[in-house]
């Protein structure tokens, strides 16, 4: 099995447009969609992420740190898991419950590189 990551991403704040009932439907919908994972082994991890926070660069010999606004497309959440190649990723993604309740709603699929191969190197994951 190999490693991918989906980044959740929204436009706006896109679930404010939800009814209450609408998000708790959403909710136990992404729970069923995390309970499935974890009965077939194909999750390592999966958390939303808060809005707030700050987006860091450097600039020659200083940081500018800007913060996270929710006018634009900005990340919401994450799936870390497994998968026998990037077809079964994909398809694993394309049931994931964000495009039901969410029409903005988009997710990055991208396999994980767990090991260097020039060095052998194999990074760390937590259990």
């Amino acid at each position: 099995m190999k490693e991918f990551m989906f980044y959740i991403r929204n436009e706006k704040d896109a679930k404010k447009s939800l009814t209450e009932d609408q998000h708790l439907a959403f909710i136990k919908q992404c729970e069923v969609y995390i309970g499935n994972l974890k009965r077939e082994n194909k999750l390592i991890a999966a958390q939303p992420i808060v809005r707030e926070g700050v987006v860091l660069k450097k600039t020659g010999n200083g940081w500018i740190e800007k913060d996270i606004t929710v006018d634009q497309e900005t990340h919401v959440g994450y799936y870390h898991i497994l998968a026998t190649d990037l077809e079964e990723a994909i398809k694993i993604a394309k049931d994931n419950p964000e495009f039901g309740y969410v029409p903005s709603a988009t997710i990055e699929v991208r396999p994980i590189k767990t090991k260097e191969v020039e060095t052998g190197f194999v990074y760390p994951i937590s259990k």
